[in-house]
């Protein structure tokens, strides 16, 4: 079938229009939808060997957030390679990205698919993909009649990046990369607060102020000051990561700033500090309401005059660092109870930015399981990974206390036991995989506290029933963090766990996510 020249005209306007509107790439696919007729269409943008959709119409909402390597699409892979329309016969052995993608369709196999890489000059910058139900549903459309509508799409996409671009002052060529050429991890999200947080992070990157990031346990603290330091002037130097809260407090001053041979016992060599180590880039202090109050007045020195001394040495070096700090404390409470001080509060917290909890985020919460879907389905060589609608909704409805952090162990866990259980290679997830695995259930439920004047209860038991219980709701509040339930019950985490041990409360230290 060969379309008419008004309606290709018609489709050409309409996929020029509006190309400034935030739903640019949604009107796009929804446009091409009703003009094809196809059951499910994906707009795919291109890089660093991955498809990123765009809009999706017909597919899962958490489509959105996962990540096609070429490594594990075929298809994709093939549609990259081909340079023009690719038709896949309906009994072809590649496996369709979107199988188990369809809502109310998860357990059945897309049959028609049709795949139209798109072009800016030789350069690959997206693909557009079609699915059908019916194996035959594309049989009437000519290979030139869907050239030229991969022509007009590709004009229409190449002009609306251009403009995305624009508007998120991310110009700078290679700025998907991180330093060293490793590939920089993406902040997943549509919602309005993570919409909000991207324009104050494009604003707050070019320039060389310090900025403190708040937000819970789990929020993606770490992301923010990447996304900061991959936008600035500086990316190109190194960004240097030290987490405070993990300094025994014998060796922060030397970890900061470096010390000479024989400044303290042991020290058989002169090493640089975290500053040098950044000197021309970006340093991220994590956790940096832990640092002690001592240390807190030489970190104030050297955003003050940039300089800084080795311990055990006399000379100053001079250093150019650009300084980015994050916190889960309300460092304005810490400045007023005496245990953080005012002065270094006002110095980091030039640019101010709030990472949102996850239960804030509305719609997000399916994009990154999505997102997290896709990395364990590559990792573990599962053919497919998809959330049934009974999960959506489990998902949406769950608080996720421990925020994006939670939801990454718990997508990958619930993973984990839908392979255990003999699922197959075609997993699809359902709530049972999740209930009872949040990482409140690693906790046992408290008992009811008991109190001395009930008959038979002793001062000290009923003592023990109410840590019990505190330190169960603390563990709950911070996603079974136990740095972050010691915090909120003003106990060092050591001596937490010797407590929580002694009460019969069994735990383990949780190691740190990338992910959030």
């Amino acid at each position: 079938m060969d379309f008419s020249t008004q309606a290709l005209a018609k489709m050409a306007i309409e996929l020029q229009s509006d190309l400034g509107h935030p739903d640019r790439f949604s009107r796009l696919i929804t446009t091409l939808r009703q003009l094809l007729g196809c059951d499910a269409s994906a707009l795919l943008r291109y890089e660093a060997r991955q498809f990123i959709p765009l809009a999706i119409d017909g597919l899962s909402k958490d489509v959105l957030g996962r990540r096609f390597m070429l490594e594990g699409h075929p298809r994709l892979e093939a549609i990259a390679r081909a340079g023009d329309v690719v038709r896949f016969p309906a009994d072809s052995d590649l496996p369709d990205p979107y199988d188990g993608l369809i809502p109310h369709h998860e357990t059945l196999k897309v049959h028609a698919c049709l795949g139209l890489p798109l072009f800016a000059g030789q350069t690959l910058i997206g693909a557009l993909t079609l699915d059908g139900m019916d194996a035959h549903q594309f049989d009437d459309f000519s290979d030139e009649s869907l050239r030229l509508i991969a022509a007009l799409v590709s004009g229409a996409l190449n002009n609306a990046l251009l403009i995305d671009r624009l508007e998120s002052q991310t110009v700078r060529p290679g700025s998907a990369a991180a330093p060293g050429g490793e590939a920089a991890q993406e902040m997943i999200g549509l919602s309005a607060p993570v919409a909000q947080l991207k324009k104050e992070i494009a604003i707050a990157a070019p320039t060389e102020l310090n900025v403190l990031i708040s937000g819970e346990t789990g929020t993606g603290k770490e992301l923010i000051a990447q996304a900061i330091h991959r936008q600035s002037l500086r990316a190109s130097s190194p960004l240097v990561y030290l987490n405070c809260a993990a300094l025994p407090e014998s060796v922060a001053e030397s970890e900061l700033f470096g010390h000479v041979k024989g400044a303290f016992t042991g020290a058989i060599s002169s090493r640089s500090g975290k500053f040098e180590m950044a000197d021309g880039g970006t340093l991220f202090l994590d956790e940096i309401g832990e640092l002690s109050l001592a240390l807190q007045a030489k970190l104030l020195r050297v955003l003050q005059y940039g300089d800084i001394q080795r311990v055990g040495d006399d000379r100053s070096l001079r250093v150019d660092v650009r300084v980015l700090a994050a916190t889960n404390r309300d460092l304005r409470e810490e400045v007023l109870a005496g245990r953080f001080r005012a002065d270094l509060f006002h110095r980091l917290s030039v640019f101010p930015l709030a990472a949102p909890g996850l239960r804030e985020r509305g719609d997000d919460v399916l994009l990154l399981a999505g997102n997290f879907c896709e990395r364990a389905r590559l990792r573990m060589g599962l053919a497919s990974v998809a959330i049934g609608p009974e999960a959506r909704r489990y998902l949406l409805e769950y608080t996720w206390p421990g925020n994006v952090r939670e939801l990454e162990h718990a997508v990958h866990r619930a993973i984990v036991l839908a392979v255990a259980a003999g699922e197959g290679e075609e997993v699809v997830l359902q709530p049972r995989h999740f209930r009872g695995g949040e990482a409140a259930a690693a906790v046992p439920a408290p008992a009811a506290v008991s109190t001395p004047e009930e008959e038979g209860v002793s001062l000290r038991a009923a003592t023990e029933t109410f840590q019990r219980e505190a330190i169960a709701r603390a563990l709950q509040r911070s996603g079974n963090n136990w740095a972050a339930a010691a915090r909120a019950l003003d106990l060092d985490v050591a001596n937490l766990h010797r407590l929580a041990k002694r009460l019969g409360l069994k735990g383990s230290r949780p190691g740190r996510s990338a992910a959030g």
